[in-house]
């Protein structure tokens, strides 16, 4: 259970790194930013331009990470049987990974 709880921390925290860029990226967007956030906030995100490539960094590695627990091998039981399936965490981080994805391609428009 605990196991599952890392995964859906490590997919959330993709999740808002990838929200972050994608909020970075808008700065580079400046009609879109100034129609929906005024001139000042379009000058606010184009201050935080610089934050990019590390914030897509920080995006990679939690979705690595998120990986890495959701593709390793399965423990055993104390009993000997093993977990039998990771389908919905799997799922789970593929939607992530889609969804950071897609996020950075509008940051990066």
């Amino acid at each position: 259970m605990a196991e599952k709880r890392v995964v859906l921390g490590t997919a959330g925290g993709a999740l808002g790194l990838g929200a972050l860029a994608a909020a970075i990226g808008g700065g580079c967007a400046a009609p879109l930013a100034v129609a929906l956030l005024g001139v000042t906030g379009a000058v606010a995100l184009a201050r935080l331009t610089f934050l990019l490539p590390y914030a897509l960094i920080g995006v990679a590695t939690l979705l690595g990470v998120a990986f890495w627990w959701t593709y390793r091998p399965l423990p055993a039981c104390s009993d000997g049987s093993r977990v039998t399936t990771r389908r919905s965490t799997r799922i789970l981080v593929w939607v992530a990974t889609a969804l950071v994805a897609g996020l950075i391609v509008v940051a990066l428009i």
